[in-house]
């Protein structure tokens, strides 16, 4: 239900991950069509569904619940991409569901490349096995699937994992704006900044050692690398920023948790 910027990132991630179109019947109250062939249907109608999965505005889900619930009974499991809503409230707008289900990908999804974070239940009990591994089946065509066991803990799994790509782009960006200001041509820092930030973020997923140690391989005592790194790893001034940033988009989470149902 929805069918936004990330549900169609990650319809995307699941069609080119080889699962067929006519699985995914898409709802916009307006909308005509979707790509790829997928239906689109404007009238939410009780179907043969075995997942719903929630992609509308979280605000918007008091109002449109009483009109999904009817299509979340049985052994329908509800999905939610809300951010805000937890389970205990996801529980309340659908009773009947056999499971709820938060989960929270990041647009990279539409490539196949993001970390999926998942916590769910069943109603009055744990998400029964069989529905617990298909949902892990199906996150990790779009990246990989990372169950999280405390729900307090989700925020800070979505400020790191679902907000994270904004801090990154944010990170490569500053890295081209300081080039061009030291003297580079604009277009060559931004190209120069995206490559090496994609061999480096490779090299990372590939190697059998920490992203610290990588650092410390590039390095050489008095060198180049290690004078920048200083400058970075001084009073902990990277490491202080980015503790910040985490914990003030966390904490906006929580405080969207607080005003919602």
């Amino acid at each position: 239900m929805g069918y936004g910027t990330m549900t169609q990132a990650m319809v995307e991630g699941w069609l080119a991950g080889g699962i067929s179109p006519d699985r995914f019947t898409a709802y916009h109250p307006t909308r005509k069509q979707a790509a790829h062939g997928i239906a689109m249907t404007n009238r939410l109608e009780v179907g043969t569904y075995d997942t719903v999965l929630l992609g509308i505005k979280p605000q918007m889900l008091p109002e449109l619940a009483p009109q999904v619930a009817p299509l979340a009974t049985g052994s329908v499991t509800v999905l939610s991409v809300l951010a805000g809503i937890t389970l205990d409230g996801l529980a309340v707008h659908f009773p009947n569901a056999s499971g709820v289900v938060r989960l929270m990908p990041n647009l990279a999804c539409g490539v196949r490349k993001s970390p999926i974070a998942l916590i769910g239940r069943g109603m009055g009990e744990p998400l029964a096995d069989d529905v617990r591994q298909k949902l892990t089946q199906l996150a990790a065509v779009l990246g990989s699937a990372e169950w999280i066991a405390d729900e307090g803990q989700f925020d800070l799994v979505t400020a790191l994992a679902g907000s994270g790509p904004g801090f990154t782009y944010r990170f490569i960006d500053a890295l081209a704006r300081a080039a061009a200001q030291l003297g580079l041509p604009d277009d060559q820092a931004r190209r120069l900044s995206l490559a090496m930030v994609e061999g480096a973020v490779a090299l990372a997923a590939a190697s059998d050692v920490s992203p610290a140690d990588l650092a410390a391989r590039v390095a050489s005592p008095g060198g180049m690398t290690q004078r920048g790194l200083d400058v970075l790893d001084d009073d902990d001034a990277l490491l202080s920023l980015l503790t910040r940033t985490l914990r003030e988009t966390r904490d906006r989470g929580e405080e969207m948790g607080r005003t919602r149902p």
